[in-house]
Order: structure tokens, then sequence, then C-alpha cells
């Protein structure tokens, strides 16, 4: 059992001007990701997905050279089993020797950014194919799974205050949603204009939907602080990212101050940030993409450490089907998670790239039974949306 096959592509799916909406990104006009194909001497095929960019576009060249040309490389001829091996051979670099026989990590200088975005396309494209080998799904390889569905919360929300709670209700009307996430913070401007966007939420859906805000980073501790303070009696589920993730302290300050659970973590990479996280008191929730924090053997560990401190985990999934598929696995096995990002924005990258429908009833999703990750790619739509270099 040996790699014999390694290709990753920049994947571009446009998405049609009626369903592009405007954030503090801007206009999303498209869908982009690495995906990432590994296949076994005797013909096992693993699927990956790697994320570098903001929302769901982006530039995603660098890190598909990277895997083509630097990473991929690595990988022919070993084994796909040896999946924590492998891990660690990528993120020690040269020393991976050395770290595997002294036990702590060594990593290279680039340990984040790319180097991280990669490795968690070959790890997320490793378990799939090891759930295949076997015949089993990956969630029950990661020690079985809690329920056969799980809770998911319609993501989105961008409408004005005229306008939000006919959008969110439209969400819950067409999923059967106890939960919607909206967006806030820089694409308003002054935390008040978010502030009664949220508060016309409210008004509309009622006391017994939970509704989530995302500020996607944007704001000031300061302006986190009276945001919060201005929808205190809005009931939120949670404040997710409500400052740029370099500012830990100003997190743990936040949180300090306010009664909302803060929510946070998909532009943290690896284990060693989420444990800053909670030593710091930074956060009640974390979110980490599977695609960005260094795949599925990652996201279990940050899940374990929520669960090490009392937290929760409910994984940022705004993805491909890959990451996506990826981030259902690692909640139906770990015991800090309670629920699942469903983007109720444009998203052909999880709809359309592969041959299955998510199965969502009643706002619950089912957790596939099929082997690997569940999910089979239609080759032929991924090759006519290939971003040629």
């Amino acid at each position: 059992m040996r790699i014999g096959r390694v290709e990753a592509w920049w994947v571009r799916i446009p998405i049609e001007k009626s369903r592009q909406h405007r954030s503090d990104f801007g206009r999303i006009a498209t869908f982009d990701a690495a995906i990432l194909r590994i296949e076994t001497a005797d013909g096992i095929v693993g699927w990956g997905e790697g994320k570098n960019a903001a929302g769901s576009a982006g530039s995603y060249g660098a890190l598909v050279h990277m895997l083509n040309h630097e990473i991929g490389p690595q990988l022919i001829g070993r084994d796909p089993r040896d999946i924590a091996v492998i891990w660690e051979m990528l993120y020690n670099g040269v020393r991976h020797e050395s770290a595997a026989l002294t036990g702590h990590s060594m990593p290279q200088l680039a340990r984040r950014g790319l180097t991280t975005a990669a490795i968690s396309a070959v790890d997320i494209a490793l378990w799939d194919i090891f759930g295949k080998l076997l015949g089993e799904p990956v969630w029950r390889l990661l020690g079985g799974r809690k329920r056969d569905r799980l809770p998911a919360y319609a993501s989105g929300g961008w409408a004005s205050a005229e306008t939000i709670g006919a959008q969110l209700r439209s969400y819950i009307d067409e999923g059967g949603f106890k939960a919607v996430k909206m967006r806030v913070g820089a694409m308003d401007g002054a935390p008040n204009i978010s502030a009664a966007r949220v508060q016309a939420a409210r008004e509309a859906l009622g006391p017994d939907i939970e509704i989530m805000v995302d500020a996607h980073g944007t704001y000031t501790v300061a302006e986190a602080k009276r945001f919060a303070h201005l929808v205190a009696d809005c009931d939120l589920a949670w404040f997710e990212e409500p400052v740029i993730a370099d500012d830990k302290p100003g997190m743990a300050e936040l949180r300090a101050s306010t009664s909302i659970p803060i929510a946070t973590g998909e532009s943290e990479a690896t284990r060693f940030a989420f444990r800053d996280l909670a030593v710091l008191k930074a956060a009640d929730i974390f979110q980490p993409d599977p695609a960005f924090c260094g795949g599925i053997s990652e996201a279990v560990r940050i899940a374990t450490l929520a669960s090490a401190f009392n937290l929760r985990f409910a994984p940022h999934l705004w993805a491909g089907a890959p990451c996506f598929h990826a981030g259902l696995h690692v909640c139906a096995a770990a015991a800090s998670s309670f629920v699942i990002e469903y983007s109720l924005g444009a998203n052909p990258m999880i709809h359309d790239l592969i041959e299955e429908t998510i199965d969502l009833k009643e706002g619950m999703i089912a957790i596939p039974d099929r082997p690997g990750l569940g999910f089979t790619i239609s080759e032929s739509f991924l090759e006519a949306h290939i971003v040629k270099p």
C-alpha cells in the first residue's frame, strides 16, 4: 500500500449574479479552493481540500504549486495509512526525524499559512483513502459517531435591517433550521448599524430561534464591546470572530466583559493556537477549519482540547465538499461538538462538485455511512472549472 500519484488543482466556480452577496470581503463572484487528489499504487483515491484565502474566493496558485511540486514528491512511495507520521513529517520539515525521536515538535519556520493549508489537504485525503481501504466511514476510524444526524445552523445573513428578518426566515423555511447566523462588523460601518440589524432579526424570528453573529474579525476591542452592549438583550448564541485572530488578549478582554459566548478559530492553524486561546480564556467555542487548521487529524486534537477545557467545538465549514465532509466526520466523533455550519449562500463547491446530495431534514444533517468521507467527486465538473496555469 503506497502512494503513487498526487495532483492538486486551483478550482474556481462562478456564482450566478443573482446569488452573489457582498460583505467585508467585497462581492463574492466565485467559489475557489485547492482540491487535492491522492491515488495509491493500487488505485484507491482520496480527496482533500486546502484553503488560504478570505471567504470563498481568492488566489490558490501558490498553494497548488506547493502541493504539486514541494509536498507531493515527499508523499510518493509512502504508506497512506501513516497519517500521523506524515502529518508530523510535513510539519517539522527537515527536522522531522529528530522531532520523532525526541518526542516534541521542531516545526519548520513556515509552520503556518500555506504550509498548514497544504498539510490539511493531504491529511483529509489520507483519511479518505484509509476509510475506503477498510470499507468504513471515517467517523468509525475516529471512534464512532454519537448520532446519525447532527443539528445544523443556516449560515448567511447579509441583508439590511429592513429585510434581514425575511432573509433569515427564508433559511428556516427552506431547511427547518432552529439556528441561523448573520454577518455583522465592517460591512455595516458603525457598531450601532450592525446592532440594529441584529435587533431586527430577533424581533422577526422571535425568542425560539438561535441567532449567531459573525464579525469576521473586523472590530476593534472597543467596537466589539460596544456592539455586545447594544445587543445584550438579543440573547445571542455566540459572537464569532469579534476581533482579529492575532489579538488573543483582546479577545479574552472582550469575553470577560460580556455574557455572549465568544466563538473563534477559523483563522487559526494547529492545536498550539487553540491551546493559547484556551489558556488565555479567550473563547467559549472553537471553530477550526479542517482545510486550514491541519486537516482531520488536527481538528480531532482541537476538539479534544476543547473538551479538556470544558469548551465546545463547532468547526468552520463554509467550504468545499472535502472540507465539509471532513467536518461532519470529526463532529460525529467529537465529544465537544454540538452543531454543524451549513452555508445558505451560493456554494457550488459542495453542491455541484460532488454527485451526492447533502441529506438535510428539519435542520438536521445526516452523517454519511459510505466508506471514507462518503462523497464522489464529479470529475467532469472539476475538470471544467480548473484554473489553468
